[in-house]
């Protein structure tokens, strides 16, 4: 896979300053550090996943993963190659996720939202040679089926398995049920690329992001241990799909390092939070803010669910703000440790759980294992209190698949990974986000790149100019709001354009407002000027604290 990977000289450096990541062996199996041995060690019956009333042990996930990974075996799946993984967050895929690993494959798991044409690009960019997709989330893989290059088998859980053979792809539950539960793990070496995320698209077509084999081991031993403080006794829970690094690192890898569980749930809904924190009891929580915010919003929670059993909640993926952390911990007694990390670098480098001592609307202090820094416009160290460029250097790093251009721009000139924020430090060492390095939206944990939306919404026979900001919105963070002007003698409706973009880009990217406008401000060289059009909107009205 080198001719897939940058040229060395381009690579973040990374540091190894924890004990822990010293312990590793020079080639090791994943599924076998995070779950043969507790099974090995006596601890098959520990539980290891819950999903709604469904209890998951540790030998049980361990015996189907490896039942799963001689199916796959017999299907060709072979050390190195990619495997697709396009489902919500349920038992499967963590089954899927630990049995591609045992092979030696490379996961690659994919949004839900994902719309049919980035699948095709992410299977082929990826050259995958299989994807595993969940019956109810079929429908964009069959329409990006005729542009797949490399894939042989679709591998679909759920749904009718008659059905599903009929339409020639094959049945995740019988291919489990007749695989071998006694399969070899294939080792890796540490530096060999153990997973293939790819980002949400924000800037264009979905952007692979390569992890090493070490990094799956490397998370939960920093974050895991020295931010939430993980033990055998904790239930980890959230919503963030597995797709992205927070959601990998929270439900794929950091409760089986320690012999605690992952708490999933398909599909967040604020009483349905609540309920599966209650009925599993959750004790570390995870969510974007987007998702606290809407819980706020549930009457009555606090006296109709039982929470006692959380201990600690953190957030990220978009700026928690004050007013949010005030509300939560005045309605619930309980503080949410903001933390601010990247698909790229894997998981969560900064956040204020680390010293478990928040300022109320700063992301927090380096986690151990990491060193962050603000740099002014000529790279270097900006003064206390500055704006600049937001960088981290640690055990992870950026890593781009495919793309060396964009790698060259992504790491400094000294091996430093560039995060894309602007932030401020005080003096206490603790970030203070500004804003994206562009115009990037941040709705409910997702960034959006407006000129996607611009680009498409341009592709409809009456409009003649577009564009696209982030407007405040209490519950999502941000939505994108679209700014029209129509061709004269053309008619449309904000709900006629809605109808024209569904399918053309992922669910989660469409407008939530969308306005006709006469003309759009813009420079004399044609350049739309955003600032204008967010200057005219009015500031976000925040959470009321009771």
């Amino acid at each position: 896979m080198a001719e897939y990977l940058p040229p060395r000289q381009f690579w973040p450096k990374r540091v190894y300053t924890l004990p822990e990541f010293a312990t590793y062996a020079k080639r090791f199996n994943s599924t076998e550090e995070l779950l043969g041995k507790a099974v090995a060690a006596g601890r098959g019956d520990r539980t290891a996943v819950l999903f709604e009333d469904q209890r998951i042990t540790y030998g049980q996930l361990l015996t189907q993963a490896s039942k799963f990974a001689s199916a796959l075996r017999e299907l060709g799946v072979k050390e190195g190659d990619r495997v697709v993984l396009r489902t919500p967050n349920i038992p499967p895929a963590l089954v899927a996720n630990f049995a591609i690993l045992k092979l030696g494959a490379v996961c690659t798991p994919t949004s839900p939202l994902f719309s049919r044409h980035e699948i095709a690009h992410v299977a082929n960019d990826s050259e995958a040679v299989a994807i595993i997709v969940s019956a109810a989330l079929l429908g964009e893989v069959e329409g990006a089926k005729e542009n797949f290059e490399t894939i042989k088998h679709i591998i679909v859980v759920g749904g009718d398995a008659a059905e599903v053979k009929a339409k020639g792809f094959l049945a995740y539950g019988e291919l489990v049920q007749g695989g071998n539960p006694t399969i070899d793990p294939v080792l890796r070496n540490r530096e060999d690329v153990g997973l293939l995320m790819y980002t949400s698209g924000t800037t264009g077509r979905p952007k692979g992001t390569v992890h090493f084999v070490e990094e799956l081991l490397i998370v939960p031993d920093g974050f895991g241990k020295y931010g939430w403080r993980v033990t055998e006794n904790d239930v980890v829970g959230g919503s963030a799909p597995l797709a992205f690094g927070a959601g990998y690192s929270s439900y794929a890898t950091i409760p089986f390092r320690f012999g605690a569980a992952a708490s999933l749930i398909a599909k967040f809904e604020p009483e349905k939070m609540f309920d599966t924190i209650q009925k599993h009891h959750i004790s570390i929580l995870t969510l974007a803010p987007t998702a606290y915010r809407k819980m706020l919003q549930v009457p009555d929670a606090k006296t109709k669910f039982d929470l006692s059993s959380l201990r600690v909640c953190t957030g990220g993926g978009e700026s928690l703000t004050a007013p949010t952390y005030h509300a939560w911990k005045e309605k619930f007694g309980l503080e949410i440790f903001e933390g601010l990390g990247t698909t790229e670098m894997m998981y969560v480098f900064a956040s204020n759980v680390v010293s478990r001592k928040v300022k109320a609307g700063s992301f927090g202090q380096a986690v151990p294992g990491y060193e962050l820094k603000v740099i002014d416009e000529e790279g270097k160290q900006a003064a206390t209190g500055k704006i600049g460029r937001f960088v981290a250097c640690g055990p992870t790093g950026t890593v781009y698949w495919r793309d060396p251009e964009k790698q060259q721009r992504a790491i400094t000139a000294e091996g430093w990974n560039l995060a894309g924020d602007f932030v401020s430090v005080d003096e206490d060492g603790y970030f203070w986000f500004v804003s994206r390095e562009d115009d990037i939206i941040k709705s409910s944990g997702y960034r959006i790149g407006p000129e996607e939306i611009e680009v498409t919404i341009a592709t409809h026979p009456a409009v003649s100019d577009v564009g696209v900001i982030g407007v405040p919105d209490e519950v999502r963070g941000q939505i994108a709001k679209a700014f029209v002007v129509l061709k004269p003698g053309e008619s449309l409706t904000p709900d006629d354009l809605l109808a024209f973009l569904k399918g053309k880009i992922a669910t989660y990217k469409l407008p939530r407002e969308i306005v006709i406008v006469n003309e759009l401000p813009r420079t004399a060289t044609g350049k739309l000027l955003r600032r204008v059009l967010k200057q005219k909107e009015p500031a976000a009205p925040q959470p009321a604290i009771k």
